[in-house]
């Protein structure tokens, strides 16, 4: 899948944490649902694009989640 199709459906999942106040527990909680819902290709491509441009184009609470280290990509 393209990376600009994956940080697309990411954002939208941003979008519903957005106003959620425990940041501690958005991380979790995003990194939970991309572990259940996303096959194991999937983040570890959109990992490698946090990796290679620090999270651009996503939503801060995404690049944040998989920036904790909650995100399964092995």
């Amino acid at each position: 899948m393209q990376t600009e199709q994956l940080i697309k459906m990411a954002n939208q999942i941003g979008d519903f944490y957005e106003s959620y106040p425990d940041e501690n527990q958005v991380k979790q909680d995003i990194a939970g649902h991309l572990n259940k819902f996303w096959a194991l290709q999937m983040r570890q491509q959109l990992a490698q694009h946090v990796k290679n441009t620090n999270g651009e184009g996503l939503h801060l609470k995404v690049a944040a989640a998989i920036a904790s280290n909650h995100l399964e990509i092995q």
